[in-house]
């Protein structure tokens, strides 16, 4: 069993598939239940009301006795309410800056603006849902007809939502979507060369999604140019076949790790979760920040339980306010969906030991390293400075996916304890598994084993230099992580909280 820290009144159980009742541990501790992998057991008699404590913090009180080797089962478990936003530590605990990490480098695609992308992708955006069909014929046709013609560009994908039209374009949320939209067709994979396809009567503009200056790169499909079907086609190729030229001209030079922009997200977490992989994340995370690059945690929900240990390493007290900002927002947000916070973990991350949110967002923050907190996005923007960043998003996976793509990274590391075959077309996805049984039983679909720290064959700092180094490689095209491997891609979603007309 692992036991995270001194004041901890609970362990997790680490044997594959769980140990029986009256399995007795070196120090005399006794079962009283069967425990499944990952979950809790008393490490002493609780009362009824009393905290119980994982990670030096108060994850819940028990809602019955709780005698020394019971299974804290999660029904057993009175969720605390979440720490007040209007009492906070602000900037009280900064990190001293860590020395620099110098001389690392990975091969990037450098683009006009300053940028660098990990892929070389034609990436075409579209301004309403109704041309998405359309889309999807006229990629078939370039990746079949056009793309073997320019071998140094990666892919050609769509980027396509359902959004654009029926829409309250001029909601005070609208500007979300929108922003998102704008800021995804920017992404550094793609090289500056921002094509849309629209159709002609729908409340977002097509233009909206082109950059400050760009004066064409707009498809309509309304164009009473167009007779028929097959010229809309012709035009979508047409312009592609424009910027698959540009695009071909990209090659990969040596670029210092500082250019990097790195996502971090969690999927399908568990106990482990912050145990081992996230913690990997965190040391890794720490060495990207040393080497002067861009990092990004997110997932709002999964913060807000733990936002009481971030605001105090925010750079400033502005950081800190803005940490709460985002955390306020998403309490409304959930208040008037008549959402509360018990909506989240999923019945996936409670077989998986998690009883409740309090416990998941401390594993999860762990992936957020050590260092300060440099700044805060709001969902969709676009990240303009270096260091660890917060990227406020919704937990979901794919959602938080489509918004730290419009925030700008170039490659992503996913956490994941239960397992999700997740992977993103526009970005490399790194899967990192919380236990050595996932990683072995999904060997075809994750990168690295962090379950190796829980059984003592590896340490929290050797895993995270692992990640480092593979973090660099993947970058370079060196190697292929194994959604790739598969082209196993998930459809972007937007956060769209604005109404729909």
């Amino acid at each position: 069993m692992i036991r995270l820290h001194e004041t901890d009144n609970v362990a997790i159980v680490v044997n594959a598939f769980g140990l029986p009742a009256g399995t007795v541990f070196p120090d005399g501790l006794t079962l009283r239940d069967f425990v499944p992998q990952g979950h809790k057991v008393a490490l002493e008699d609780i009362p009824e009301g009393d905290a119980i404590r994982r990670y030096g913090e108060v994850i819940g009180t028990a809602l019955k006795d709780l005698p020394r080797g019971a299974w804290v089962e999660e029904s057993r478990v009175r969720t605390p309410t979440a720490p007040s936003l209007d009492a906070l530590p602000l900037a009280t605990r900064v990190p001293a800056p860590l020395p620099p990490l110098e001389g690392y480098t990975f091969e990037g695609y450098r683009n006009p603006d300053g940028s660098v992308g990990t892929r070389n992708i034609l990436a075409i955006s579209t301004s309403v849902q109704c041309v998405a069909g359309t889309l999807e014929v006229a990629i078939r046709r370039i990746k079949r007809e056009l793309l073997p013609r320019y071998p140094n560009v990666d892919d050609v994908i769509g980027l396509t939502h359902a959004y654009g039209c029926g829409v309250a374009i001029n909601a005070p949320q609208a500007v979300i979507p929108i922003r998102t939209l704008q800021s995804l067709a920017q992404n550094p994979n793609f090289g500056g060369e921002v094509m849309v396809v629209g159709l002609g009567c729908e409340k977002l503009v097509s233009e909206r999604l082109l950059p400050d200056g760009q004066a064409d790169g707009v498809v309509r499909l309304q164009d009473e140019r167009h007779e028929g079907f097959g010229m809309m086609l012709d035009s979508i190729m047409a312009m592609a076949e424009a910027r698959l030229a540009v695009l071909n001209r990209r090659q990969r030079e040596t670029c210092p790790a500082s250019d990097l922009v790195v996502g971090l997200q969690c999927g399908g977490s568990d106990a482990f979760s912050g145990v081992t992989a996230n913690p990997a994340l965190g040391f890794a995370a720490d060495l990207l920040v040393r080497a002067g690059a861009t990092v990004m945690f997110s997932e709002v929900t999964e913060v807000r339980d733990a936002i009481h240990l971030l605001t105090p390493r925010a750079e400033t007290e502005a950081v800190a306010r803005a940490l709460i900002r985002e955390m306020a927002w998403y309490d409304d947000y959930l208040a008037q969906g008549g959402a509360d916070r018990s909506a989240n973990p999923s019945p996936g991350n409670k077989k998986g030991g998690l009883n409740n949110i309090v416990e998941k967002a401390l594993g999860s923050v762990a992936k957020s390293g050590t260092s300060a907190i440099r700044g805060v996005l709001a969902p969709g923007e676009k990240v303009r400075q270096k260091g660890l960043i917060f990227a406020a998003t919704p937990a979901s996976d794919f959602v938080c996916g489509t918004l730290q793509l419009a925030s700008g990274i170039t490659l992503q590391v996913f956490s994941t304890g239960r397992g999700t075959p997740y992977g993103l077309a526009e970005a490399p996805v790194i899967k990192v598994a919380t236990r050595t049984e996932l990683s072995q039983r999904w060997s075809d679909l994750i990168d690295l084993d962090a379950g190796r720290i829980a059984t003592g064959e590896a340490t929290i700092e050797e895993t995270g230099w692992e990640l480092f180094r593979l973090i660099l490689d993947v970058a370079s095209g060196r190697k292929k992580p194994w959604s790739d491997h598969w082209g196993l891609y998930n459809d972007l979603t937007l956060f769209n909280p604005a109404p729909v007309t």
